[in-house]
């Protein structure tokens, strides 16, 4: 077998291993494939904004990714699901999600409960008329400055126009 043959049967079998493989991870997937993204404006003078997105995971439950640019150190900032749009004052809190590392931007929750202890479906929490908040801080003034911040579900798709808009004050706890 001459040298070029040799390297095709070569390249011929590593392309059909990382085929392999690559069918192997799809079907090892925690994930459906549904999911849905939505942007996160800068709600104050920080220069904070990004994304949220919901993947639906086949065991029912939904992973929260919060990726924001603007954040900096070792601080982390809570991050919020409010009932209602972004604009309503005093939003029930719906979910404590896990906070925003300063120095990454990112955050992860996997949710399947609300804070009232009620079940929550990927299905149900991309209609929600709800929105995300970030915040500053966890405690004292800082933690009514909203860092970024936006609609979800039925607050996104009712939402008059998607240019800015005003956020509204979170109740204090």
């Amino acid at each position: 077998m001459s040298n070029k043959a040799m390297k095709k049967l070569w390249v011929l079998a590593l392309v059909s291993v990382f085929a392999a493989c690559q069918e192997n991870e799809n079907a090892l997937s925690d994930f459906t494939g549904n999911e849905v993204t939505y942007a996160l404006q800068s709600g104050s003078v920080y220069p904070v904004s990004g994304a949220v997105t919901f993947k639906e995971k086949k065991d029912g439950t939904t992973r929260v990714v919060v990726a924001l640019s603007g954040t900096e150190g070792n601080i982390f900032h809570p991050v919020h699901l409010h009932l209602g749009n972004i604009a309503t004052p005093d939003a029930a809190v719906a979910a404590l999600l896990n906070p925003v590392k300063g120095s990454t931007g990112t955050s992860e929750t996997d949710l399947n409960t609300l804070a009232d202890e009620s079940p929550i479906s990927y299905a149900a929490l991309v209609e929600l008329n709800a929105c995300i908040k970030i915040h500053l801080a966890d405690s004292g003034p800082d933690r009514d400055i909203i860092l970024a911040g936006g609609n979800i579900g039925s607050a996104f798709n009712n939402a008059s126009g998607r240019g800015r808009v005003e956020f509204g004050v979170c109740k204090s706890e």
